[in-house]
């Protein structure tokens, strides 16, 4: 098994980054500036040969029947070092020497006057190296048959490029050194926000976040999270995260606490028709003696019954949590509150009943009739069972060009404050502070969860307001299209 090679950190990328664009910046300027100071220093050595060649052209001409004469080197002003040359028409060298030094001009020798041959007598300078003396720039002339070649040393070219070239290399050498050095401590500072980010992503990761374990976890600081910075933006971006994951876990923890709660809800409110059930069916097997058998059967029908209404609201509320499709057809919502209303009046005739319709026209919407009409019996229900008698429940319908409004509203005792955040989740009950009409009727706590989940259903939403003497549930539904043009407001408050 192969283990995958350890990669470098962001600090020293950026350093050697860093250097190595320092280093090909200053190999640049100082490539730059030494071909520059050479061209200068040859052009100005070029001059000066073409200086020594035109005299010595004119110093040859004096006598042009002596075609080996280098008489003109004899002159006063010749420099130290310069060589000259005649050359016959093919080329060859027919006599060279060199001026020395407070002395007479030295002949050269063959292998010396042999680096001199091929020089074109056309005045361009050459760059030739002479065995013995060093390197010369050397340029040959023609002047009406008077063939010569003037050549001068380079030594003081070289030497000043040579010095210029080591002195620009120490420079950048301790240029570079120190800019190294600074950027090692710049790139280090303006990197430690990153690693704090960094150490606490990591401290984030090794916390623990399962079941039972504290959420509370670590932020970056505040100083490392301004927008302005890219580490900044990081350290930001971290903290959001970290308030996602916070609040994710918090709904799981949540979810999971309702899930139970649902559970335990529900494996009671099955247990008590199940035991009902089982109580009698063993009075029955001990014998008729000990119960009347139409009783014990009547019995057992009514908790089956209340058993399977409590299946099949569980079963509708995981079809609507599953979001499978409802039917669809348009409902006229005012005809539906109307029936809605009805049957709550003959299931409690105690209660006062009454019906507002404002509308614009049409209370038209889009949804499955059957399942927003268990919606409303379960508003009117609650309504019944939650109030004591001659309590009055007033159903309102209201329509706009976007919107259908139903309202349920009482003048009950209402909801006790605690309750209201909870009131629409399953196995709600509000027993303490809102009197049920009798055990028998008491709901098992799915009616408005019923009612919500269908709302949602149908693209709507369910709100509750309630204080001592009013309480009102809004139900809102998107309508199916605008009003017909010439519509009057119909109004109308009648009891049921």
């Amino acid at each position: 098994m192969t283990t995958r090679p350890r990669g470098r950190s962001l600090r020293t990328r950026l350093l050697v980054l860093v250097t190595a664009v320092l280093v090909c910046v200053c190999a640049a300027m100082a490539l730059t500036t030494v071909f520059a100071q050479r061209a200068y220093l040859l052009g100005h050595l070029d001059n000066r040969v073409s200086d020594a060649l035109e005299r010595n052209v004119g110093g040859a001409a004096l006598h042009p029947e002596l075609i080996r004469d280098l008489a003109f080197l004899d002159e006063g002003g010749q420099p130290a070092g310069m060589l000259a040359a005649r050359v016959d028409a093919e080329g060859d060298i027919l006599s060279a020497a060199v001026v020395g030094h407070d002395a007479p001009p030295r002949s050269l020798s063959t292998a010396q006057t042999d680096a001199l041959k091929g020089i074109a007598p056309d005045g361009s300078a050459h760059t030739r190296t002479v065995p013995g003396l060093g390197t010369y720039r050397v340029a040959a002339l023609d002047a009406s048959g008077i063939r010569v070649l003037t050549g001068l040393p380079m030594d003081d070219v070289l030497d000043t490029i040579s010095g210029l070239v080591a002195v620009e290399a120490a420079v950048a050498v301790a240029g570079l050194t120190a800019a190294g050095c600074v950027c090692a401590v710049v790139i280090r500072r303006q990197l430690r926000p990153l690693g704090r980010v960094a150490a606490t992503a990591v401290e984030v990761s090794h916390a623990p976040l399962g079941p039972g374990q504290p959420t509370g976890l670590t932020r970056v600081p505040e100083r490392d999270t301004d927008p302005g910075s890219e580490a900044g933006q990081v350290g930001a971006a971290l903290n959001r995260m970290i308030d996602h994951v916070e609040a994710s876990l918090a709904e799981r923890r949540r979810s999971e606490e309702r899930m139970r709660r649902f559970l335990a809800d529900a494996s009671h409110e099955l247990r008590t028709p199940l035991a009902s059930i089982a109580g009698y069916a063993e009075l029955m097997n001990r014998g008729t003696d000990r119960i009347e058998p139409g009783l014990a059967w009547r019995r057992v029908n009514a908790e089956s019954a209340r058993m399977r209404s409590l299946v099949e609201d569980l079963l509708l509320l995981a079809r609507l949590d599953e979001g499978r499709p409802l039917q669809t057809a348009e409902v006229d919502m005012a005809a539906l509150v109307a029936e809605a209303v009805w049957d709550a009046r003959a299931a409690g005739a105690g209660h006062v009943w009454q019906l507002e319709l404002g509308l614009d026209g049409p209370a038209l919407v889009l949804g499955d009739e059957a399942r927003l009409h268990q919606a409303l019996a379960n508003l009117m229900a609650n309504a019944r069972v939650h109030t004591p008698a001659g309590t009055t429940v007033t159903a309102t319908v209201e329509s706009t060009a976007t919107t259908c409004v139903i309202r349920v509203r009482d003048d009950g005792p209402g909801i006790p404050p605690a309750l209201l955040p909870t009131v629409f989740e399953r196995f709600t009950r509000a027993d303490s502070s809102r009197t049920r009409a009798g055990v028998l009727e008491g709901g098992s706590g799915l009616g408005l969860a019923i009612a919500s989940a269908v709302t949602t259903a149908h693209g709507g939403r369910i709100g509750v307001q309630s204080a001592p003497g009013r309480t009102e549930f809004t139900l809102e539904l998107p309508a199916t299209g605008l009003p017909s043009a010439g519509t009057a407001t119909v109004a109308r408050t009648a009891p049921v």
